[in-house]
């Protein structure tokens, strides 16, 4: 056969694919037929050896055990009747040992329901121990107990007929024939069993004699039935055994117990000759059915060797087709596969190795050249040379618009990016305008809106910074020195919008490298404003923080509707896998921005159920951008106004004095001693503000002005308002009427209009702690840091004993700064100083009752005041940054 041409159709006729898969199944399965019933034929052969014998064996012993146990039943008082039931027990036991074992060599090779049979063999043979109590105690009749020897042995004629199961017919009819001969052997043992109890007990009753009539009857039909399936010499040899004189003996006892009826049988027969009769023919029976299983085997191994030898021929022929067919098949499609390795060679390695690389490669900024990337190749004429062709064109395309797409792109970064920077240098600029305003206006309402103006101004420079992230630049606020972590999430805080509503725990005093404050700043934030977005606006936003092995967590909580579980893991994936930025997906900006920015700084972010029913987002900071905290480090705007692109001025003087300026108030700091008791505790509330209530939900930016203390404000004992405000405040009753104009509106203790700083063990940061009312004005009572020297009225008078006017400031995080002699008892000090404390104590205290009854103060010079001395302070600061050991003029 020539083939011509090299078209893929004639080369697809020519292989021929569909017949050689037809003549290889054909071929199999004939094959597998053919080996098969030659193998089950030998493997009948094998079972019938190892397995029909115990079988056999163990059924005799059985019948001769139940012709004991009926004989016993029917005269217990003979004294050999136990002994010899006992000594059938024994062999019948000994008998199902050998079976079990002959089972467990076969079991193999009988097929499922061989095996089913078998089984059920065996567990008969098992509650044989049941029935034989019943017999040796006398508590069963003699045809239950028949019935029960019959059903084990049942079983066992049935697994013998069964287990040859061939496919040759003539081989299968001897096989079931011979089984036939076995049971017939079985029903003569049965009747032999009836008539020896019956001769025992001298009596046969009617239900005695129907059994026996029927065995006989059924025996003698079973032998005429299985000698027809038999070879001619097997029926031959069994019909001369019955036409012979044991035959015809044991035949004609049986027809005399027939013509007798059961009154007479009994007398009819001699027990000792039926004995022997029966005996001698079962003997004689079960040689012949040995002979007859004999040359069946004889008959199965030459149609074994036949079978076998005519699936070996089949299959040899069968293979020399498949062979010819495949060496056709390979010679003419040797050809069209080498063609089309190549091409696949070719395919794959476009798609899995040059387009990819090509894609990379664009992705880092680099430029491609196509015509090395995607070089012409060289193709035949025919249709496999022209797929190769097309797909060498496919490959240039793809190539081109790769490339087209990255220069797209990179415009459009580029553009973002430029407008990104001028927008920050604009923000940057009003920043700065603003912090100007800020400290030149004395009006509270116009501060108002200056810092409200100033928070949005922050919000759109994290905006900005954020498209510049996404155009794949870095941000343009970078650190030096290391930052304080509790600062990094204060100024992330600084840029929500919502930002009352966050509560910040303390957290551990580590500092952020300088080169990761920017990013890990940005990412809190945009954690914190999904929070706030996504949550109810009467809720809040807690975060809290711990150190980990791998360095340390920060968990954000929030009390929204939370996420569904598809929703929450597909977040997840985006923030592990940080995916490619697509323009279509605009709803997810943030999650992108917090990919870029964990990735860039090895942080890893996870959204999970939060316990209050929203979301909380875990933050897990490396230990590698960390570092411990054993002095206070450089403050984080600071750092920023070395680079020239951090905060204002102004900002970090907010963050020094922990309050926003400008505020009507100053901040009480603890009355805490070395030697004082706690203090009954406060809940954390923010400060009050001397602003408009409605005013006071407003956002602010910076660091100092959302983190200030909560507690109580100092105000000059001239200003000290009556001891009936305070019980207002306290939530007594209000005082009648003011003889000085209305003060401001304050923001009362129940209503946040700020982040709380809370510390570890759940109390407010800079809560401050004044003692209880009355313990200065009652001489009786003594206060609870007084001893028995009278150090409390020194320490009431020690603030205006240094000079000072107010009492030790507080630290960044709210608690007290040590003054110098501050807690020396009176006795210790020089008796002028401790004369003058005193003196100056007992005024401060007659000045406090005497403005009790004052009328309150203008408010207008009430804020003047503050503010010029919250002025003094700042500058103050601003020129003795060295003289504490913090490097902050605290």
């Amino acid at each position: 056969m020539r083939f011509r041409g090299k078209t893929i159709r004639r080369k697809i006729v020519a292989l021929l694919v569909v017949p050689l898969l037809a003549l290889v199944s054909m071929w199999g399965m004939v094959t597998h037929q053919m080996v098969g019933d030659a193998k089950q034929i030998l493997d009948v052969r094998e079972t019938v050896d190892e397995l029909s014998r115990p079988i056999e064996q163990t059924v005799r012993s059985v019948q001769f055990e139940r012709r004991q146990a009926l004989v016993y039943l029917a005269d217990p008082r003979r004294s050999d009747a136990l002994p010899r039931f006992k000594r059938e027990q024994r062999a019948s036991d000994q008998a199902a040992m050998d079976l079990r074992e002959s089972a467990r060599a076969v079991r193999g090779k009988l097929s499922s329901g061989s095996r089913e049979r078998l089984d059920g063999v065996l567990a008969n043979i098992d509650g044989l121990e049941s029935l034989r109590e019943k017999v040796e105690r006398n508590t069963v009749s003699r045809p239950h107990a028949s019935t029960g020897y019959d059903g084990v042995i049942e079983p066992s004629y049935e697994l013998l007929s069964r287990i040859p199961a061939l496919d040759h017919a003539t081989l299968d009819k001897e096989a079931r024939a011979i089984a036939g001969l076995m049971r017939g052997r079985e029903l003569l043992a049965r009747e032999d069993a009836l008539m020896a109890a019956s001769l025992a007990a001298g009596r046969m009753t009617q239900g005695e004699f129907q059994s026996f009539s029927d065995r006989v009857a059924e025996r003698r039909i079973t032998y005429r039935q299985s000698f027809e399936a038999l070879p001619d010499s097997e029926a031959k040899r069994y019909g001369e055994y019955w036409q012979g004189p044991d035959g015809r003996t044991l035949t004609s006892f049986e027809d005399e117990a027939l013509r007798a009826g059961p009154d007479e049988a009994v007398r009819v027969l001699n027990a000792d000759r039926w004995d022997s009769a029966t005996a001698s023919a079962l003997l004689d029976l079960e040689e012949l059915d040995r002979a007859a299983n004999d040359t069946y085997e004889d008959r199965v191994d030459p149609v074994a060797h036949w079978v076998f030898l005519r699936a070996a021929v089949a299959a040899f022929v069968g293979l020399l087709a498949v062979l010819a067919t495949i060496v056709i098949s390979f010679r003419v499609g040797r050809g069209l596969v080498r063609d089309l390795r190549a091409l696949r060679k070719e395919a794959k390695e476009a798609s899995a190795v040059r387009l990819p690389s090509v894609q990379r490669r664009l992705a880092a900024g680099e430029q491609i050249d196509v015509e090395t990337e995607a070089p012409r190749l060289e193709y035949g004429d025919d249709e496999i040379g022209q797929v190769g062709h097309a797909l060498n064109t496919l490959q240039r395309a793809a190539v081109e618009g790769a490339v087209r797409q990255a220069d797209m792109r990179r415009g459009v970064s580029e553009v973002f990016v430029n407008l990104a920077r001028r927008s920050q240098v604009l923000l940057h600029r009003q920043l700065t305008l603003l912090d100007t305003m800020e400290r030149r206006t004395e009006d509270a309402d116009e501060l108002a809106d200056l810092f409200r103006l100033d928070h949005l101004t922050t919000r759109m420079r994290r905006h900005a910074e954020g498209l510049v992230i996404l155009s794949g630049a870095a941000p343009s606020r970078q650190w030096r020195k290391p930052v304080q972590l509790m600062d990094v999430v204060r100024a992330a805080v600084a840029e929500v919008e919502d930002y009352e509503r966050i509560e910040v725990r303390r957290l551990e005093r580590l500092a952020v490298d300088g080169p990761a404050v920017a990013d890990l700043t940005h990412l809190v934030a945009e954690l914190l404003e999904n929070a706030t977005v996504y949550s109810p606006p009467h809720t809040g936003v807690q975060v809290m923080g711990e150190r980990v092995s791998n360095g340390f967590t920060l968990e954000i909580h929030d009390r929204g509707l939370g996420m569904t579980p598809d929703a929450l893991l597909e977040a997840n994936l985006r923030l592990a896998e940080t995916p490619e930025f697509e323009l279509s997906d605009t709803d997810r900006l943030g999650l992108f921005v917090v990919s870029r920015l964990a990735q860039r700084q090895g942080v890893r972010v996870s959204l999970q159920p939060s316990p209050y029913g929203g979301t909380t987002a875990v933050v897990l900071i490396p230990g590698a951008i960390l570092n411990e905290s054993t002095e206070a480090p450089a403050e984080p705007l600071e750092a920023g106004r070395e680079d020239g692109r951090g905060a204002s001025p102004a900002l970090a003087q907010r963050l020094a004095l922990g309050r926003r300026p400008g505020a009507g108030s100053v901040s009480s700091p603890p009355q805490l001693g070395a030697s004082e008791p706690p203090a009954p505790r406060r809940t954390g509330r923010p400060v009050e503000l001397d602003a408009a209530l409605e005013e006071l939900d407003e956002p602010e930016d910076s660091i100092g002005r959302l983190f200030r203390g909560g507690g109580e404000h100092e105000r000059p004992h001239g200003d000290q308002q009556s001891g009936a405000e305070d019980t207002e405040r306290d939530g007594g009753p209000r005082p009648a009427h003011h003889d000085g104009p209305l003060p401001l509106p304050r923001r009362r203790p129940g209503n946040h209009g700020g982040p709380v700083l809370v510390s570890d063990h759940g109390r407010t940061v800079g809560e401050h702690r004044p003692r209880e009312e009355g313990a200065d004005n009652d001489p009786a009572v003594p206060s609870p840091a007084a001893g028995p020297s009278g150090e409390s009225a020194f320490a009431a008078g020690r603030s205006d004993a240094d000079g000072s006017g107010r009492t030790a400031p507080d630290t960044v995080d709210g608690l007290p700064r040590r003054v110098r002699q501050a807690s020396l008892a009176p006795q210790l000090k020089t008796p002028a100083e401790a004369l003058k404390a005193l003196r100056r104590g007992s005024e401060g205290r007659e000045r406090s009752r005497e403005g009790e009854a004052e009328a309150e103060r203008d408010p207008d010079e009430i804020r003047s005041r503050m503010a010029s001395l919250q002025r003094g302070w700042q500058r103050g600061r601003q020129h003795n940054d060295g003289s504490t050991p913090e490097g902050n003029g605290r």
